[in-house]
């Protein structure tokens, strides 16, 4: 297909870690490893909430919700990803890039929102403990779950939905594993600096929401634990958020390093690491947070 002197791109070929050749092999039983782990243990805890019906509380509810979307998440990439470290070609349609970039983008979107929501929850745990049955029934529960993944979806649809209608063209070579949103976007053919501004207050807005409210949570959070006379009602109390707060960390640390740092600051190398970190480290590290760190899911798994 032409455009001038310029061929539009039908595919697009994955550098990956083609620079790592002879480590390929190895990386994929790595990876491999990490994301039977991941899938394992995400279902080893939705099972045990399943089963348990004293973990049956909007707390186990979210962390369900967690769990399910980090198994989405990194299923998203990885079986790709497993193929590419295995085959010399790393070829991908522009069709089957969209597809990926659709699924990938609205779920870290959504996880953005879930972990706020169960921010809020422990906000409402220890700082209204009176009324927590009643902020947090079953009802507000729900909601909260479906406007985190409302939200995700409609936003993230939208910004992939644009970033397809722009023109690609020359190598088709993305300096990336997978199909993410910078490393596509400079592979178009026109300028594309007023969008990326666009795109930028976009996840300026929608990334540093959810983390102002969970900020808040948290200062509130930490304000009424110090309140607490006892050290071991106080030591109670943040054992409850302290997975939460891991997770949380993990996830924005990196999110924030690659989505809002300027694109003069972006180079492959860099964004290779990070996105290995957001899309098969931190996923992989949350159902053991969950199960180590909390008493109620570890008893759960000794019954």
């Amino acid at each position: 297909i032409m455009s001038g002197n310029q061929s539009l791109c039908t595919h697009f070929t994955f550098v990956a870690f083609s620079s790592l050749a002879e480590l390929q092999p190895v990386l994929f039983i790595v990876f491999l490893t990490i994301y039977l782990f991941t899938m394992g243990g995400n279902l080893l805890i939705i099972g045990l909430i399943w089963g348990t019906p004293s973990l049956h509380t909007p707390m186990y509810f979210f962390l369900v919700n967690l769990s399910f979307l980090e198994m989405c998440y990194i299923t998203s990439v990885v079986p790709q990803m497993l193929v590419h470290l295995l085959v010399e070609t790393k070829i991908i349609s522009v069709a089957s890039c969209a597809a990926q970039m659709y699924v990938f983008s609205i779920l870290g979107l959504t996880e953005c929102c879930l972990l706020a929501a169960m921010a809020y929850d422990r906000f409402v745990a220890i700082c209204h403990p009176l009324h927590y049955s009643l902020l947090m029934g079953p009802g507000v529960c729900l909601k909260l779950a479906a406007a985190s993944w409302t939200t995700g979806v409609m936003v993230e649809s939208a910004q992939t939905t644009w970033i397809f209608t722009l023109p690609f063209c020359g190598t088709g070579r993305i300096q990336h594993f997978f199909c993410d949103i910078m490393p596509v976007v400079e592979l178009a053919c026109v300028d594309t600096s007023h969008n990326e501004i666009v795109m930028f207050v976009l996840s300026m807005l929608f990334i540093m929401t959810p983390c102002l409210l969970i900020l808040c949570s948290y200062v509130r959070i930490l304000v009424t634990i110090l309140r607490i006379p006892s050290a071991t009602g106080r030591s109670k109390a943040f054992s409850t958020c302290s997975s939460h707060i891991l997770v949380v960390s993990l996830f924005y640390g990196t999110a924030l390093f690659t989505y809002l740092q300027p694109k003069a600051a972006h180079t492959p190398e860099t964004d290779k690491a990070t996105a290995l970190m957001y899309t098969v480290v931190t996923p992989a590290l949350n159902p053991v947070i969950y199960t180590l760190r909390n008493k109620e899911v570890k008893e759960a798994f000794q019954r």
